[in-house]
């Protein structure tokens, strides 16, 4: 498939089919992130998969009908500790994780599985649930399951802003 199509195809799903994700395809997913870039190549990252019995400890943390229904999660987190920092201090391991998350995402997208970023979670509550060491932050947490929802593929010319608005050669004018 083209690049472009599988990127308009991908879309935030909050609807998944109660089929659970084969650990095939789970894997695939998982070897996206694992070969995302990262700045100097310090791949500051840990994704940590969960399913069964222990996704009502993730839901306690971002509670959503919709949210129960996908069958696991990987939630990404950062280590701080081995993440690349400019001379300024700043750290970009949240950029690092946010490729990663983005290849997991495309990667479902391509083999039928959907995802949606969930980012607004009590992330002391997901720290604590998960007994994560202090030098880790989760980032995201990425639902992947079947979709039981349909997407316009079409929506992303309504709903994006056209290259004119956001494109500047050499200037910002």
């Amino acid at each position: 498939m083209d690049f472009i199509e599988l990127a308009k195809r991908r879309y935030s799903s909050r609807k998944y089919k109660n089929k659970m994700v084969e650990e095939e395809k789970l894997n695939l997913v998982l070897e996206a992130g694992r070969i995302a870039p990262s700045a100097v190549n310090f791949q500051p990252w840990i994704f940590i998969v969960v399913k069964g019995k222990n996704k009502t400890n993730i839901q306690s943390c971002y509670q959503r009908d919709w949210f129960v229904a996908a069958p696991l999660y990987i939630v990404l987190c950062a280590d701080h500790s081995k993440s690349w920092k400019r001379k300024d201090g700043k750290d970009h391991v949240d950029i690092d994780v946010a490729i990663a998350a983005d290849h997991m995402a495309l990667a479902a997208t391509d083999i039928g599985l959907s995802t949606c970023w969930v980012c607004n979670f009590d992330k002391d509550k997901l720290i604590q649930v998960l007994n994560l060491p202090t030098e880790f932050e989760p980032i995201v947490i990425l639902p992947l399951g079947y979709p039981d929802d349909e997407t316009d593929v079409n929506r992303h010319e309504s709903k994006r802003k056209k290259l004119d608005e956001i494109v500047f050669y050499e200037n910002f004018k």
